[in-house]
């Protein structure tokens, strides 16, 4: 499968085709846990019984007049029913917003009105937060429990029309390039494209079709679970396994016990994995391959030899998808090779002025499609800044904010992130964001995030706080800040360090120059007036 086929207008479409020629085949499976709240033994589906499922929400959803062009939040944490609201809505050419389970009020109240959501369909235990964050929002957004009988009519009005390839079928929040969280829109030719590319990247990653089962322990409100597994496993007949969550104790068992054959992980789980005790099952497994981002090359040759298959890495943006990989000779698993470009994309390396950086320099990587439109089976922009879509466009390539380099047999090499983004146990974290929220605080007068390395979560947030006149610069003060943060943010955004300073150093527009806060080279952890609040960063109860 090297294009999308033609009758597939629709990933409901590709969905539909599946169930006819494959209609007994393993479809979804969450895999058995006696300790987890929601399906502890398990559950296993064929094509044709989620189909079924799909259908009747479809139905449901078009009654209360969901139609092309409606966009729905849905926060539902990792359980199947995401998947099967999703696929129902795709059918009427509605797009959803996926939504963090770990969004507190504020932040779900600017994404329900930043989305321009129709409603949002929520856990029940959930329900009154929405309805809480839906109050503050200027068009009313129902609030349904996604156990009602009943969904509520849509409150704003749609474009209508027959959905197909361009209608968009998720807005998934990310980092962009640099400020607060962008929307991200993928129509159904994106969600496509990226299954096609990578069903065809062949080599360690060849696919049998109608065996293949992922597990991937990502949320379904991550691009790489979203966009990337489910739709890799609708176009090969494949089983989707859903964890609702990582499990460091519980992995291999899962992955045994559910015959996985891929899966997928960030740089942060195999890490762990190889720091936890042997069991039998790690060697008992089917895996073929692992796939993702951000492995130590010092560690992927004990993990190979460890677990018994390759941990290929992907380089691939929630905008374009995966777009390479290491899954052809030569890999060169001691460095952070990405591979080379996957067919029908095309790679280069830019400096700042936007001119080709030569072999064996670091530059900017931009991506395109191959062929007359460049940007064929990518994303069709960030929701509401077409001024910062143009820009990320420029010159006809998509300016990805990471640094690489290349050698002189084409294969492409990781250097770093250009943009100020905290990547905190995989999660991209908008400095931004969170300067917006803690400069609410009355004890802040001023304050800045940066990111500060972190031996377990690979970055952790640090906020250099200016006290409001009057205020202590002491462990209390640290604390409330915290508490307030775990108040308005979701826990992993809070700042897990505090360092009190007199004043942030600024240009003469007043702009803040974030790399003059600490001193070249200098690690802020070791100063003895900087206070540690790591242990108060707990995902809350309900």
């Amino acid at each position: 499968m090297d294009e999308v086929p033609e009758a597939y207008r629709t990933v409901a479409d590709a969905f539909e085709a599946i169930v006819r020629e494959h209609p007994d085949n393993p479809c979804i499976c969450v895999p058995v846990r006696p300790d987890r709240h929601y399906l502890p033994d398990g559950l296993r589906l064929t094509y044709t019984e989620v189909w079924d499922i799909a259908d009747d929400l479809s139905r449901r959803y078009a009654s209360a007049g969901y139609r092309c062009g409606h966009r729905v939040a849905l926060s539902m944490e990792n359980r199947p029913d995401f998947f099967f609201h999703w696929l129902a809505l795709n059918r009427l050419g509605v797009s959803v917003a996926p939504v963090n389970p770990d969004y507190r009020g504020h932040e779900i109240q600017w994404l329900l009105d930043r989305s321009g959501a129709a409603a949002a369909v929520v856990l029940p235990e959930f329900v009154d937060d929405f309805r809480a964050a839906a109050a503050g929002i200027p068009h009313r957004v129902p609030v349904a429990s996604m156990d009602d009988e009943e969904i509520p009519p849509p409150t704003i009005e749609a474009t209508g029309g027959t959905p197909d390839r361009h209608t968009e079928t998720g807005l998934l929040f990310t980092s962009g390039t640099t400020g607060m969280p962008k929307g991200c829109r993928l129509d159904n030719e994106a969600m496509l494209s990226n299954g096609v590319r990578y069903v065809a990247a062949g080599g360690l990653m060849a696919l049998e079709h109608g065996e293949e089962r992922l597990y991937n322990p990502l949320p379904f409100y991550y691009a790489n679970a979203f966009a990337i597994t489910n739709i890799v496993m609708i176009l090969t007949a494949g089983c989707i396994i859903v964890p609702d969550r990582f499990h460091a104790r519980t992995y291999w068992h899962e992955v045994v016990e559910t015959d996985a054959t891929i899966v997928h992980h960030l740089g942060l789980i195999p890490n762990i994995l190889l720091k936890h005790d042997p069991v039998p099952e790690e060697r008992m497994h089917r895996i073929k391959f692992s796939g993702g981002a951000g492995i130590d090359p010092e560690q992927r040759a004990a993990l190979e030899a460890r677990f018994g298959f390759p941990f290929i890495e992907f380089f691939g943006m929630t905008e374009v998808g995966i777009c390479a990989a290491t899954n052809h000779e030569p890999r060169r698993p001691d460095t952070r090779a990405v591979g080379r470009p996957w067919a029908g994309i095309e790679f280069r390396l830019v400096n700042d002025d936007d001119e080709e950086a030569p072999v064996g320099e670091i530059g900017e990587l931009t991506i395109r499609r191959s062929g007359p439109d460049p940007r064929r089976g990518f994303f069709r922009g960030y929701l509401h800044d077409e001024r910062i879509t143009e820009d990320v466009w420029r010159n006809g390539w998509f300016h990805t904010g990471d640094l690489l380099s290349r050698d002189e047999e084409g294969i492409y090499y990781f250097v770093d992130r250009k943009k100020h983004m905290i990547r905190r146990s995989g999660q991209n974290i908008a400095p931004a964001e969170i300067e917006t929220v803690l400069r609410l605080h009355p004890a802040i007068r001023e304050v800045a995030i940066l990111p500060v390395p972190d031996e377990t979560r690979q970055e952790e947030v640090l906020a250099c706080v200016v006290p409001a006149r009057g205020t202590a610069a002491d462990r209390a003060t640290a604390e409330a800040i915290g508490d307030w943060s775990l108040e308005h943010l979701a826990y992993f955004k809070a700042p897990g360090w505090v360092l009190f300073i007199d004043e942030l150093p600024t240009t003469s527009t007043q702009k803040v120059q974030k790399g003059e806060i600490l001193a070249d080279g200098e690690d802020p952890r070791e100063r003895p007036d900087i206070i540690d609040l790591r242990d108060r960063k707990r995902r809350p109860s309900r």
